[in-house]
Parts: structure tokens; sequence; C-alpha cells
């Protein structure tokens, strides 16, 4: 984990150009440093398949030694075994039985020395295993954190937005707002109403007649009356 933030750290102070007072922006910064484990992974994977190819072919120069050392030791007895029978002086049969053997010491310490470095490249094989693994598990799990914080980032600004539009909205006004238009509302209705009470009271005579007659031609037996009126003031 030190390790990342060391490498964000440095790449900070190296674009510090374009920083102001912090980091212009962190998940492309936590981006690059995952980017640069990647690189050391791929480094140490290379380092790695070097090593295990050294190790296989030590290997190999290791076993081929003591073949050479068996196959040495084999033509000494051979050497020896000549001498016996007969076919071969036996000053000479040693003298070159002494110099096989000489070289068969010579590749058994061979065999030796490659049998150790074969251990210690393995050792260092080993190493470099667990430090593959553990950088892949380190960068995997970095990456699904910045999954997880991608996430969270954008929730973040989207909500960070809805609250400065809802903070910039001023509710005092709003309702200022509101009771203004009430009242201008009220006051239209107002006006509505007096305007018709002013329409009702200007009625001309024809209209008050019409009215009249309306209104007396709607009262049952108004005719008769009207007659007995007339008789009675002896109206023709």
């Amino acid at each position: 984990m030190s390790g990342l933030f060391s490498r964000i750290l440095r790449l900070g102070k190296a674009e510090a150009h374009s920083v102001v007072d912090k980091f212009e922006d962190p998940i492309k910064m936590t981006e690059q440093g995952i980017r640069e484990l990647k690189k050391d992974m791929e480094e140490s994977m290379r380092s790695l398949a070097q090593v295990k190819g050294i190790v296989i072919r030590m290997k190999n120069d290791a076993e081929n030694k003591k073949k050479l050392a068996s196959d040495y030791e084999s033509k000494a007895m051979a050497l020896l075994q000549k001498a016996q029978e007969g076919s071969l002086e036996m000053a000479e049969a040693e003298r070159l039985a002494t110099e096989v053997l000489a070289r068969k010491e010579d590749a058994g310490q061979e065999a030796l020395r490659l049998s150790k470095e074969v251990t210690a490249q393995e050792n260092m094989a080993f190493q470099l295993q667990r430090n593959v693994d553990k950088l892949r598990t380190t960068v995997q799990s970095y990456e699904n954190d910045l999954v997880t914080l991608r996430a969270r980032a954008k929730t973040a600004a989207a909500t960070r937005k809805l609250n400065a539009q809802i903070a910039r909205v001023d509710s005092d006004s709003t309702i200022a707002m509101l009771e203004k238009m009430r009242d201008k509302v009220e006051e239209d209705e107002s006006l509505a109403k007096a305007y018709g009470e002013i329409a009702d009271s200007g009625q001309s005579i024809d209209d008050e007649i019409n009215k009249a007659l309306d209104a007396g031609s709607a009262m049952p037996g108004a005719s008769d009356s009207l007659a007995a009126l007339k008789a009675k003031m002896k109206i023709t």
C-alpha cells in the first residue's frame, strides 16, 4: 500500500506545474500508479523467466558433468582391466587411468559447483515468483478498489451538483414570489367583481322596464290585478 502512495507522491512532484494545492485528478494519478506496478510486475516476470531458464541450463550442465565423471571412471576401470588382461602395459594403463581420473575429479567438482548454483538460482526464482504473485494480487486489489472509487466519485459528483443546485434555490424569495402572485390574483378577482357591480348599476331605463316587465310577467295573476286596478280607476 505504501509503495503505491509513494509512487503517487513522486508523480505528484513530477507534475507539480499542473497541480494547485492538491492533485489535479486523484483517480488519474492512482491509475498511473497501477500502470507502474504492472510495469514492475512485467519486469519481474521477465526476470523470473530468465532465472528459470538459467536453472534449467545449469541442471542440464550439472547432469552432463556427473555423467562425464561417471564415464571417466568407467574408462579408468577399462584401462586397468586391459592391463590386467595383458593387452596394455600396466604402466601405460596406470598413466592413462590417472589422467582420466583427474578429468573425472574436475568433472565431479564442476557438477558439484553447478548443483550449488542451481540451488541458489532456484531460491532466487522462488523469491521472484513470490514477488510476482504479490504484485499480481496487489494490482488486482488496487484495480478493484479503483472501480469502486470511480463509482463513488461519480456518485459524489452527482450529489454535489444536485446539492449545489438546491443550495442556489432561495426558498424565501420563492415564498415571497408566491405571496405576490396570490395577492395579484386576489386583486384581479376583486377588480372583476367591482366591474361587475358597476355594470349592473349602469342599466338604462329600457333595461329597468324590461326587467320590471320580465319580473311582472313571472308573477301569477298579475294581468287580473291590473284589470281590476284599471276598472277601479275607470280607465278603459
